[in-house]
């Protein structure tokens, strides 16, 4: 079946989103506001709301562009989960959390926390911090060089694992009557010690129903991808086309056979803005009714954040410059500016794309078209299923719950009820073997 994940945004993923009569005012911070979204998706049967972060939002050189929009504003995603855990029953949650700054003991024990409280629901979106207004925050002037943040994430990706590793799923015995709450023969130190990281354990945190929370990613550079292949079992991905989508997920599985993996464990979900209507003319007008509140600062200063390049003195009419790697979003900045180029837009057009999506692929029109795209992407090996970024919420994801889900449902391509209680059977994934008990039982079989 389909996947379906919920990208969770605040107001929406329109950058203009927050300024729409339907969205209510402090969206990003409000709790009942996000307990009416994650509610809505989980009647939706979605595998997952997914919540993205940064630990930063802009310098003084800022203001003036961005108090015109909303990136100021954002709950930590891992707390906001927690909450969110008790009013919902089968439906993921996933959080990013960075490896740039922080220890890997923390981030093993937040996510096995909310897989615990949850009773197996929880993800980790791994990602390196790319976002400029972040090291001030940790006592930094610049990020450190890409190579190094993806060589630290994959030293940190092995810390968090094997720290999920060291109890045993039956370690807790929890003998009253000879006093024994564990058994000693499952607990197991990690003591790793590496280039970035030297982590004893054991972790403080029981292993969940589902094993260990599902590991996702984002990347798309050679780096990232590599890390991906790796590590992930669920992959994010910004594309704009369904050949290079196609292309992506056979390289993705290739490289993952190199590291020993099944192709098949790792999903495939790139991001989807809809905008769907009764008709492809009311999904455009729902469309031009945002683009209308975009301020023109807002709109120059995402694609100068997503291609690493200041456009706020080109003419916005001008053909859209090219622009040298950034070492940072590298992947997002790729797109955007093959997007540019393979259609010959202008700044003004590439931003009036890009802030309604953020280099995300949008799509317009009535129910059976919107429907026909996604099969087609699914149904011809491009994806397992998509992110959907819808522009404003809640309307957005009521149009997309009410009109699109149903006929995905009537076309036999996605769930009517949940096949399980954990993210990872819902994703289909399969359940990870604690490697300690694992090679126990093999030396008992020989």
């Amino acid at each position: 079946m389909m996947k379906l994940g919920l990208f969770v945004q605040g107001g929406g993923h329109h950058v203009a989103a927050w300024r729409h009569p339907s969205v209510p005012y402090g969206a990003s911070q409000s709790f009942a506001h996000h307990v009416e979204i994650v509610q809505l998706a989980e009647k939706g049967r979605f595998d997952m709301i997914f919540f993205a972060d940064t630990i930063g939002t802009f310098g003084p050189d800022d203001i003036e562009v961005w108090k015109r929009g909303c990136a100021a504003s954002r709950i930590e995603p891992v707390t906001m989960l927690s909450a969110l855990a008790a009013v919902t029953s089968h439906i993921g949650l996933v959080a990013t959390f960075s490896t740039t700054f922080i220890e890997p003991y923390y981030v093993a024990r937040q996510f096995a926390s909310l897989d615990k409280i949850s009773n197996g629901r929880a993800g980790w979106n791994l990602v390196t911090s790319a976002a400029p207004s972040e090291p001030p925050n940790f006592g930094a002037a610049k990020h450190i060089p890409a190579a190094a943040r993806y060589a630290r994430a994959a030293e940190f990706a092995k810390v968090v694992m094997g720290l999920w590793n060291t109890w045993e799923d039956d370690a807790f015995i929890e003998d009253r009557e000879r006093a024994r709450y564990f058994d000693e023969d499952k607990m197991h130190y990690l003591n790793h010690k590496g280039a970035y990281f030297n982590v004893r354990g054991p972790l403080t945190v029981r292993r969940s129903p589902q094993g260990h929370p599902v590991l996702v990613q984002a990347g798309q550079s050679e780096a990232g991808r590599e890390l991906a292949a790796e590590t992930a079992e669920v992959i994010f991905t910004v594309q704009q086309e369904i050949e290079v989508c196609r292309a992506f997920r056979k390289d993705i599985h290739a490289r993952a056979a190199r590291f020993g993996r099944e192709p098949s464990s790792i999903k495939i979900m790139p991001g989807v803005v809809p905008f769907v209507g009764a008709t492809r003319e009311e999904s455009q007008a729902k469309f031009d009714e945002l683009q209308a509140l975009i301020h023109p600062e807002v709109g120059l200063r995402v694609v100068s954040d997503l291609i690493g390049l200041d456009l706020s003195k080109h003419d916005p009419d001008a053909p859209m410059p090219d622009a040298p790697p950034n070492g940072m979003q590298e992947g997002r900045q790729r797109v955007m500016l093959d997007l540019a180029k393979r259609e010959g837009l202008t700044i003004r057009q590439v931003y009036e794309r890009a802030a309604g999506a953020r280099g995300h692929r949008m799509i317009f029109g009535s129910v059976k078209e919107v429907a026909d795209n996604l099969e087609e992407w699914y149904s011809t090996g491009a994806a397992d299923g998509f992110n959907i970024m819808p522009p404003m919420f809640p309307l957005g994801l009521k149009d997309f719950i009410e009109l699109v889900v149903p006929e995905l449902q009537r076309r036999g391509l996605y769930r009517r009820e949940y096949e399980g209680t954990t993210l990872r059977e819902n994703l289909g994934l399969p359940f990870p073997v604690n490697t300690y008990a694992d090679a126990r039982a093999k030396k008992a079989a020989e």
